[in-house]
Formats: structure tokens, C-alpha cells, sequence
């Protein structure tokens, strides 16, 4: 079945969930997470593969191993389409709504020190502040991790030091749960979003690409 919008249920399951973060109201209301939420994501996700690339969805369960919240259930399902290794586009629906991005959301030490590098450089990073400008002036938010002072060795009068002091970077777009989720043009406005977000994410993996360090 094609993909039709995300129904009224999938913004009830979150804030129930949000409200109750627990077992036994994931127990009770997982039709609805079934229902309303995976099965109209796989769908999205299906209507833009053949574009984009097949999206892998990611679980419902938080890895609380290391973590001081130890609430089990994501309150968002997201799906992300890898270009390379954390290096992609993404889609996700909460209570909140729908939000769409797309760059790389973490990166270990290496790719942090290539990103730093093409975008200090000129011939590398005048094409990123294009990118990013025209990004903003597109309506997009750009975020990701940044150092509030500027990165050693870098001069206070770098013409990109705002980028410079990113760790990670990404164009994203939240939309409220307006009566146009519930139709089939969430799948426009992400394929839309996605296409102006490819070229940030192309240029990251040129520049940056997946980490070559050893995972832990």
C-alpha cells in the first residue's frame, strides 16, 4: 500500500508516550505504534527510495546503558538514509510533528579535523558557506554541535569561523502537525526538503566521509 500521511494516532501515541514513558503504556498502545507510526514511515520511506536510497528505520528502545535518563522508548521514530557512514538524510515524526534534515549529526575526532580542514580552506570551503547561505535564506535551520569559543590555531578573523566552530552539521526543517500530515504531501515536502538538502550532504561526504578510526 502506498504511502497516505500519518494519521491522528501516531501524534496521540507520542504524547501518551511523552506523558507515560514506560512499559506497560508501550505494551498497551503498541498497535498504535505499529499501525500509525512504523507502517506509514515504511511507506514514506518506499516512496522516496528510488531517489534517495533505501532508509533504515531505527528502534523504538533508547540504549539507557550509559545514560542518567533511563526512560526505554524514543518519543520519535525516525528513518535515515546513509550516503556515507552518519553522513545522510533524514525524516522523523513526533508529537512535535515532522522534521526533515539532512548533513551528519555526530562525528568522531578524524572527521571533525577533515571537516575543519576543507572548511578552512577556500577552495573548499567558500562552496560550503554558499551552500549553508543559501540554506538559511531557504527558510532551513542550521545546527549541529558547536564550540562556543573558536577552535585552537584558528584566527579570530577567519572569514568562516562560525562553520569552523561546528563539530557537526545539518540543514533540518520542523513542521507542526498541520492537516497536510495526514496526506499523501508529507512525501513532497520531504523529497523537496531532501533535494535541497543533498548538496550539504554531498559535500560532506566528499570532505568528511565516514570515520576510519576503530569503533569501541
Amino acid at each position: 500500500m502506498g504511502f497516505t500521511g500519518f494519521p491522528d494516532e501516531a501524534f496521540i501515541f507520542y504524547e501518551g508516550l511523552e506523558a507515560d514513558n514506560s512499559k506497560a503504556y508501550y505494551t498497551r498502545h503498541k498497535h498504535l505504534y505499529d499501525d500509525a507510526v512504523r507502517a506509514p514511515m515504511l511507506a514514506l520511506t518506499d516512496a522516496l527510495a528510488e531517489e534517495f536510497g533505501t532508509a533504515q528505520l531505527f528502534r523504538p528502545y533508547r540504549d539507557v546503558r550509559f545514560a542518567k535518563d533511563k526512560s526505554p522508548y524514543k518519543t520519535h521514530q525516525g528513518a535515515f538514509v546513509d550516503v556515507q557512514p552518519g553522513i545522510g538524510l533524514y525524516v522523523e515524526v513526533s508529537a512535535a510533528g515532522l522534521f526533515a534534515a539532512g548533513g551528519i549529526y555526530t562525528q568522531a575526532s578524524d572527521q571533525v579535523a577533515r571537516y575543519r580542514a576543507a572548511a578552512a580552506e577556500d577552495l573548499t570551503g567558500k562552496p560550503l558557506e554558499r551552500l549553508v547561505g543559501d540554506l538559511r535564506a531557504a527558510g532551513y535551520d542550521i545546527a549541529g554541535d558547536r564550540l562556543k569559543t573558536r577552535p585552537r590555531g584558528v584566527p579570530e578573523d577567519h572569514p568562516r569561523l562560525d562553520l569552523l566552530r561546528h563539530r557537526s552539521l545539518y540543514a533540518g526543517l520542523r513542521s507542526e502537525p498541520a492537516p497536510w500530515v495526514h496526506t499523501p504531501q508529507v512525501a513532497d515536502r520531504v523529497r523537496a526538503a531532501w533535494r535541497d538538502f543533498t548538496p550539504l550532504v554531498q559535500w560532506l561526504a566528499t570532505h568528511v566521509r565516514g570515520s576510519e578510526l576503530p569503533r569501541r
